[in-house]
């Protein structure tokens, strides 16, 4: 009964954790939570006012565009122009997971989210936390590392709260993470596909998945 119950205490505790980060990116403030690689500082890619505020906490140096997680697929073909069908192939394989897809921007995304290309970099990520606050939110969040610009990305709540301190409104616990290195970056902005950052998907896998 008492293992019972300690379990209980510890779902209401992360429940009401969750709630309040929900509350805070709807707020327009910016949150710290767990992904499958690593702890990542979100807010709402709606937002103008938020985007800037965690540009400014980060001190991410311009011209270097902000990723995306979205909940699911159907969200991730609203911020888009076309989702070209080698690339949509591998979104089937590959979400949720590791893997960060860079496509056509649709018009009125937030020039900090968007290359000098025209492409946005968005994934579904492999962890439920993750995709429930894009959820809850209706909108895709920012998926940049909890760590200042040029440190070294958070793999603990602790060091992500060293880095960023009170200008992060809800940190989500998570555990330690990175085991798993950072996501495989691959774009689709003028037909090919051209790895951008390799990851835990390597480009044998991404042709296989091609070619089925």
């Amino acid at each position: 009964m008492a293992i019972n119950q300690k379990i209980d205490r510890i779902t209401q505790v992360e429940e009401r954790e969750f709630e309040a980060a929900c509350t805070a990116l709807a707020a327009g403030e910016l949150v710290v939570y767990p992904t499958e690689t690593l702890y990542a500082l979100g807010a709402d890619a709606r937002n103008p006012e938020a985007l800037a505020r965690l540009v400014a906490l980060k001190g991410r140096e311009p011209g270097k565009p902000i990723a995306l997680i979205a909940a699911d697929l159907a969200m991730v073909t609203e911020l888009v122009q076309s989702f070209p069908t080698p690339a949509l192939r591998l979104a089937r394989r590959f979400w949720p997971g590791p893997l960060t897809l860079v496509l056509p921007a649709r018009a009125g995304l937030s020039e900090v989210l968007v290359n000098d290309e025209g492409g946005v970099g968005i994934r579904v990520p492999d962890h439920r936390i993750a995709r429930q606050l894009s959820a809850r939110l209706g909108a895709p969040l920012t998926a940049t590392s909890a760590n200042l610009a040029g440190g070294v990305p958070a793999t603990t709540l602790k060091a992500a709260r060293a880095a960023l301190g009170e200008g992060v409104a809800v940190y989500l616990e998570g555990g330690e993470l990175g085991r798993q290195a950072a996501s495989t970056v691959v774009a689709f902005q003028h037909g090919g596909l051209r790895v951008l950052r390799p990851g835990p998907i390597d480009e044998t896998q991404l042709y296989a998945a091609l070619r089925q």
